[in-house]
């Protein structure tokens, strides 16, 4: 989509239906994979769930016009600056008086989770994340997070990434039968004692997080995200 007259996420704007190919509830800024043949469209396939961002440029903006379109950021970032390239070409001001629009920044962005992206933040960063999420779920979008977008983190978020749990205490009372600690109790404290002898599950999460051996994060669907802190 390229707009003079309607900013990002406002409006309702409607598409013609194509044979029944377009969602009929489309809405300016939906992301669509169309496939095209010799007869014209194959196919369109909604992407609405993928991070993309609305890159808007900056000469015809600081001249009353809103120019710019949502791109699909979870691509290559040579793919999204060539996408770039061409919203900016076709830069009604630059058709105006001659000078080449070169100036942009992202404007809105949508589907990061809880990731927030700034205008001017690379594209070569917002392309890692946004194909970590489409590959990952929004629980990319957290380590992201966590790891204050460092490169290397990101690359590593399957060695990283321990799962969902509904608690950082009921990540614990699986660690805890996983590792066996309550066998250990068992062979280690006489009957008698043992009744009287519980691990403190609630302390160990906590102390387990105050140490940085796990990050927790708060999942969107509920419950939390483990990811193991003794590496990163």
């Amino acid at each position: 989509m390229t707009s003079n007259e309607q900013p990002p996420n406002q409006g309702d704007g409607e598409t013609p239906d194509q044979n029944g190919l377009w969602d009929p509830n489309e809405q300016i800024g939906d992301n669509y994979e169309v496939g095209i043949g010799p007869d014209g469209i194959r196919h369109a396939e909604l992407r609405g769930d993928r991070p993309r961002i609305w890159i808007g440029s900056l000469s015809d903006y600081n001249n009353g016009i809103l120019h710019g379109e949502w791109i699909d950021a979870a691509r290559e970032p040579d793919e999204i600056h060539a996408d770039i390239a061409g919203l900016l070409a076709a830069s009604p001001t630059a058709a105006t008086d001659g000078t080449p629009a070169e100036e942009w920044g992202i404007f809105d962005f949508d589907n990061f989770a809880p990731i927030r992206i700034g205008e001017y933040d690379r594209i070569e960063v917002v392309s890692r994340i946004a194909r970590g999420i489409a590959e990952h779920g929004p629980a990319y979008a957290a380590w992201a997070d966590i790891t204050d977008r460092d490169q290397d983190a990101l690359e590593h978020f399957d060695e990283m990434f321990i799962g969902r749990f509904d608690s950082a205490e009921a990540y614990v009372e699986q660690l805890v039968e996983d590792v066996g600690y309550e066998q250990m109790l068992d062979e280690a404290v006489p009957d008698h004692v043992r009744p009287y002898v519980k691990l403190d599950v609630p302390a160990l999460a906590r102390d387990l997080q105050l140490d940085s051996n796990i990050h927790v994060a708060k999942a969107d669907s509920g419950g939390v995200w483990i990811f193991d802190g003794t590496i990163w």
